[in-house]
């Protein structure tokens, strides 16, 4: 179990690993790009004079917003893939979805109103990682079509009106979402039972106490790995002593 003390002689266990958080903050911006130059694309910003601000004139260029859009939406593609492929060969799915988690988010979101007992919970919450699907679902949509809409650019390629209509209705329906998705995502922070793990998306590391007692499941795992891995270490030992 990856442990650290601070200042204030506290103990740190490890949540976010270096991989998770450059998957967060990558996606973090290449995200915001996408959602700042899409909203150059309408046009919003000449026409609210958004371009008169310090620094703003080149949000109202096309050519400019359009590149940095394909930019970041190239970052998006390959951070995604790159979170998949990892999870997928590392095993590691403690944010995917899980049957009965609605019913859990239910009896957690009930805990924090009436002061009650929350489920014991995993590394995860249950509404996390039905934020995970809500927003991710939204992102895979917004790469999906914005591929199309970037291949009726090429050459020689035709789609019906219609089709291209409906595609550009689900981009925008799937840019909309995904807002409200990160704003519901920031705002969770407002409740004061999930501020402590505003650090771990920082430094990776949360304080143990409250690992403890709010993600009881997921803090006896990493007793156990703990365990295993001194339990290695002195096998080893012993095993070098004898070969001696």
């Amino acid at each position: 179990m990856a442990m650290t003390n601070n200042k204030n002689n506290k103990s740190k266990v490890l949540r976010q690993s270096l991989v998770n958080r450059f998957v967060h903050w990558t996606t973090a911006l290449s995200i915001f790009l996408l959602i700042l130059t899409g909203f150059g694309q309408m046009p919003l910003y000449n026409r609210y004079n958004v371009t008169k601000l310090p620094g703003a004139e080149w949000l109202g260029d096309y050519f400019s917003t359009i590149h940095l859009h394909y930019i970041a939406a190239v970052l998006l593609i390959f951070v995604v893939t790159y979170h998949l492929a990892n999870a997928i060969i590392r095993r590691e799915f403690d944010i995917f979805p899980r049957r009965g988690d609605l019913r859990e988010s239910f009896l957690i979101i009930k805990a924090m109103l009436t002061k009650g007992e929350e489920p014991p919970s995993d590394k995860y919450l249950a509404e996390q990682r039905l934020a995970y699907l809500f927003i991710g679902g939204n992102v895979l949509l917004l790469i999906g079509t914005g591929v199309i809409k970037m291949y009726k650019n090429l050459p020689e390629v035709e789609l019906s009106n219609s089709f291209l209509f409906a595609v550009t209705m689900l981009h925008n329906l799937g840019t909309v979402l995904l807002i409200l998705g990160i704003v519901a995502h920031l705002a969770a922070f407002i409740i004061k039972a999930n501020r402590p793990l505003i650090p771990g998306i920082f430094t990776g590391y949360i304080d143990e106490e409250y690992a403890k007692n709010r993600h009881s499941l997921w803090y006896r795992k990493l007793e156990e790995k703990g365990k295993d891995s001194r339990a290695k270490i002195s096998g080893e030992s012993q095993s070098s002593v004898l070969k001696q």
